[in-house]
């Protein structure tokens, strides 16, 4: 398999994964609804964990955009890699959010929040602050990288080290998620974000468009910061 085509199954799986832990826990009527917090951080480390434990000896699991220019920067991914890279992960997490639109199609039926149905698809601050929700992106983004690159340094067993980036992602989120909702990845936010703006979701809302190039350019900039951090000190 071409290592971009692991990024983009990779990613629609990682996607389609982590916003439905979202839609169980807030569309209405599900089993899981009003499950909070803890279980929308449980599923989101788990989401990008097992897709990577697949796919890492692929594409070694990049699964971000963020994540791949910081590798490609510092000479750890060839730049040869990098677009195809990165189209397949946007294009894999737009099909995540298709899935996840399908999965719970009459869920989003009967759920009149349109808050709550952009939700499940991308991020949004809690208070709309952009100089702060930008700092937010940039630090949880920058400590992502930092931590994985890190990672590389310990002798695990073969896969063992992707458990440690799930706990990344899981104190990422317990810890700093409360005010963006830690997009930390541009494809995770702009996949769905798209999905959400094409597919005819009843009585769907706006996209929150005007928002949307933060969890974009601020995953991008604490990944490249972190990258070349992580490349100074290791």
């Amino acid at each position: 398999m071409a290592p971009w085509i692991g990024e983009l199954i990779g990613t629609a799986i990682l996607i389609f994964l982590g916003t439905s832990v979202v839609a169980n826990a807030i569309l209405k009527d599900t089993k899981g609804n009003g499950g909070g917090w803890v279980l929308i951080t449980i599923g989101w480390a788990m989401a990008v964990m097992i897709p990577a434990l697949v796919f890492a000896p692929i594409s070694n699991a990049h699964f971000n955009p963020a994540l791949t220019l910081g590798l490609a920067i510092t000479g750890n991914i060839e730049w040869s890699y990098v677009p195809l890279y990165i189209i397949g992960q946007f294009v894999g997490a737009f099909i995540g959010g298709v899935l996840t639109w399908l999965f719970y199609r009459d869920h989003f039926d009967i759920t009149e929040d349109q808050g709550a149905q952009l939700g499940v698809f991308s991020t949004g601050p809690a208070i709309r602050n952009t100089v702060n929700n930008f700092i937010s992106e940039f630090l949880a983004t920058f400590i992502l990288v930092f931590t994985i690159m890190g990672l590389g340094n310990l002798p695990f067993a073969d896969g063992l080290d992707l458990f440690g980036v799930g706990g990344i992602i899981l104190v990422i989120g317990v810890c700093l998620g409360g005010t963006t909702g830690y997009a930390i990845n541009p494809a995770r936010d702009l996949g769905p974000r798209i999905a959400h703006f094409l597919m005819p979701i009843k009585n769907k809302g706006d996209s929150d468009w005007n928002y949307a190039w933060l969890p974009v350019v601020a995953p991008i900039a604490g990944a490249i910061v972190a990258a070349l951090f992580a490349n100074a000190i290791f």
